[in-house]
């Protein structure tokens, strides 16, 4: 299938095929990686690995922890 690059904005955009998309798995809003590989542009949804507990403790520092944080008094069946 033949198609053609379109400027959007200051960038350039190129339109997926519906039959495509259904294809190879990409929806709206899905976040994809881009690459060239052999002068060819790779477009693949985006894999990230889930991060452990000790992963986000560790990006944890004096600057981005925040303060504790007072609900208030129980309201309802909670026990704290």
């Amino acid at each position: 299938m033949r198609t053609r690059v379109q400027k959007w904005g200051n960038s350039l955009a190129l339109r997926i095929p519906k039959s495509f998309a259904i294809e190879v798995g990409l929806c709206e809003n899905l976040a994809v990686d881009l690459s060239v590989t052999e002068g060819r542009l790779v477009v693949q949804p985006h894999s990230e690995e889930p991060l452990s507990l000790a992963d986000l403790l560790r990006a944890v520092t004096d600057e981005n922890l925040h303060h504790e944080w007072d609900t208030g008094p129980a309201v309802g069946k909670e026990i704290w």
